[in-house]
């Protein structure tokens, strides 16, 4: 699953590889938690560069009741059939860019958070959907699969990561068919990832933000 990740050099990296036009600057954050405003990047036409926009983490459709999930993760394998997820999977595909996540091992002093990224340090396209929330507000979820390389050793999955070559794809609003999109799009070599056990402080990310979180524990 991704349900905390890092993104402090990332997004200008990945936002200039993808075309956006406009490239506004963001804050570093070292612990980003669901239910908050993140950077993301999208297309509304195809004729259009890609843009800059702040999404919500957590989907909620506004046809949807209240009382509706607000997942923050999509399983790759049943997003483009799923009722909830489909519409967006169409037409509605973003990026979040990040240069880290976290995932947490169980050990015998409690669970231990790892930090995961890429060898190289390059930064990560995390494949998204998004939504219009009721109040008219972009919201998404951040797709998920089984887990390669070695994310197997903290979770049995891991967010979906594109390689630079699929970043126009995915985003391409004209792109509709599932089979078409799976031809196109491509993900990151897992060969490319490692991590390491970090402070226990990303527990709590109302309190462990800064730089230091990635430091190995």
């Amino acid at each position: 699953m991704c349900g905390r990740f890092a993104a402090f050099n990332a997004y200008p990296k990945l936002a200039r590889r993808a075309g956006v036009v406009v490239v506004e600057e963001t804050p570093p954050r070292y612990n980003v938690a669901p239910g908050t405003w993140i950077a993301g990047i999208r297309q509304t036409a195809h004729d259009q560069p890609p843009e800059q926009l702040e999404l919500w983490w957590g989907y909620h459709p506004a046809w949807a009741e209240a009382k509706a999930s607000k997942p923050i993760n999509a399983r790759s394998e049943t997003v483009a059939t799923s009722r909830y997820f489909k519409g967006s999977f169409q037409k509605r595909r973003c990026i979040v860019p990040a240069d880290g996540w976290f995932e947490w091992v169980a050990t015998e002093t409690g669970k231990q958070p790892h930090y995961l990224t890429r060898i190289d340090r390059e930064p990560l396209a995390f494949a998204a959907i998004y939504t219009e929330r009721a109040d008219g507000s972009p919201g998404c979820a951040i797709l998920t699969e089984p887990a390669r390389g070695s994310a197997v050793e903290v979770h049995d999955r891991m967010p979906v990561i594109l390689d630079d070559a699929s970043l126009l794809p995915w985003l391409d609003p004209d792109l509709t068919d599932r089979e078409t999109i799976r031809s196109v799009v491509h993900h990151l070599d897992a060969s490319l990832l490692e991590h390491w056990p970090v402070s226990r402080a990303v527990n709590k990310p109302q309190e462990g933000q800064g730089g230091e979180l990635l430091n190995p524990a």
